[in-house]
């Protein structure tokens, strides 16, 4: 926890380490920012702390244009986090409560609609219906910006349940109409537009150092072909896949090669990952960009990770040779228990055989991992048939909100499963950062980030994958 002077010390050496974990806003101008922003440092007396973007608008305050605030990694808190507050921001950034409301958000945290938002009113300074506001906000600048969609397609495709309800909130939130936001994405650097039928390009952004390298070798050595692939070569590889999304679904193709890669670096503080998006239906654009972050760990905190593993003389040569290694997720948590428990090709044998073909395969892309319906009906028996039995049917829920203690429970009382295939489970369908397998020597001094410490010992050929 930061105190307010701590805050504005940050802000004063603009300390990019701090983007997304808390925004800054002056009074005098409205403006709110990020910590790193590059403008002259407001005067102490001026500036107000904000938890989060919403909180930020519902004072009042506009996106510095400068900064672009909304457009910060996630904060790591909220990964980290297991109670109802960071339970609650996950399903958020899913799009849950555009989905299903405030009573759907609610129901699936196992709270009352009431006691959700007194929670996070109390302690993010904005309720759950402002938190999605400000994410629809955001999910339409990125439309405006890069695609040529009617600005009418737009809002509804944003999450907005009215045209006029996206004019009013794109301008108190940008200080312009939808008209232009698009209009000035031509002069906004590096802005590139999306070409018919190329998909949606984007920036997922991170902070610090991010190990592309490390996390893409594990997505190509994990592949199931059919629904994922890893192409490329030194100067880059790219991952692409499938995705079975809310509405729809979606092709995603994902850049290894970043700014700092094409200066001939290894690594970069900060920065993003490019990628390109082709949905079937843009309402999905939200919910895909937040499962990629999830599977590419692009939320996480390689500072405070870094920090505390490298104090330990057993990992600090292994963090000191890769600063910013990541602990990839999964889009979805039927994909890590199959590879689990059947292997790629038993993975790849039940995409051949259960796996929805796509409408439109592209190039060796030609499935969706088949859904947990399908395959509980289809291979009834042993610990796979009960798992994929048990997600079709809510026993047991993998999902971004999903208690991590509760799921793990439920994961045991199945018929034959493996204590090792929950621990994998906890990393890579839960975004548990602090899990150690059954077996290995990993010391509690490492809390709270034995996930990483894993992932470090597993890089470096010190445990098996």
């Amino acid at each position: 926890m930061m105190d307010a002077d701590t805050r504005y010390e940050a802000v004063r050496s603009r300390d990019g380490r701090f983007d997304g974990a808390f925004f800054f806003a002056v009074e005098t101008t409205g403006i709110y920012c990020r910590p790193s922003c590059p403008a002259v440092t407001p005067k102490r007396h001026n500036v107000r702390f904000f938890a989060t973007v919403a909180a930020a608008q519902g004072s009042g305050f506009r996106a510095c244009r400068r900064c672009r605030p909304d457009a910060v990694p996630g904060s790591a808190e909220w990964n980290v986090r297991a109670d109802v507050v960071g339970r609650a921001m996950r399903l958020i950034a899913d799009g849950v409560v555009d989905r299903e409301g405030v009573a759907g958000l609610a129901a699936r945290l196992g709270y009352s609609a009431r006691q959700v938002q007194r929670q996070l009113t109390a302690e993010l300074g904005a309720g759950p219906v402002a938190l999605a506001r400000a994410q629809r906000a955001h999910t339409a600048r990125v439309l405006l910006r890069t695609t040529d969609l009617p600005v009418t397609q737009i809002a509804f495709a944003s999450g907005f349940a009215s045209v006029r309800q996206f004019n009013d909130t794109i301008r108190e939130v940008y200080d312009a109409t939808p008209t232009e936001v698009r209009a000035a994405a031509p002069r906004d650097r590096g802005v590139r537009r999306a070409v018919p039928g190329a998909g949606i390009p984007l920036r997922l952004a991170h902070r610090g150092t991010y190990q592309a390298a490390a996390v893409f070798d594990q997505l190509a050595r994990e592949a199931v072909p059919g629904v994922e692939e890893v192409t490329g070569g030194p100067g880059g590889r790219t991952y692409r896949r499938g995705l079975r999304l809310p509405y729809g679904t979606a092709l995603v193709a994902v850049h290894e090669r970043t700014r700092a890669a094409r200066a001939g670096a290894g690594t970069h503080p900060g920065g993003w990952l490019e990628a390109r998006l082709n949905l079937t239906d843009p309402r999905d654009l939200t919910t895909a960009v937040q499962r990629l972050r999830r599977l590419f760990d692009l939320d996480a905190d390689p500072y405070a990770v870094d920090e505390r593993l490298g104090a330990a003389p057993r990992l600090a040569p292994l963090v000191a040779a890769r600063p910013g290694l990541r602990s990839p997720g999964a889009v979805d948590p039927l994909e890590p228990a199959v590879r689990a428990l059947a292997g790629t090709r038993g993975a790849q044998e039940l995409v051949r055989r259960y796996g929805k073909t796509l409408d439109a395969p592209c190039g060796s892309l030609t499935h969706l991992f088949p859904e947990p319906a399908v395959l509980a009906e289809a291979e009834p028996a042993g610990p796979l048939g009960a798992l994929a039995a048990a997600l079709a049917d809510g026993t047991v829920r993998l999902d971004a909100g999903a208690d991590r203690d509760d799921a793990e429970k439920a994961l045991l009382a199945l018929p034959g499963m493996d204590p090792a295939v929950v621990a994998a489970l906890r990393v890579r369908a839960l975004g548990d950062p602090d899990v150690a397998p059954p077996g290995a020597d990993i010391p509690g001094t490492w809390r709270p980030w034995r996930s990483y410490a894993v992932q470090h010992l597993r890089v470096a050929g010190e445990l098996p994958w």
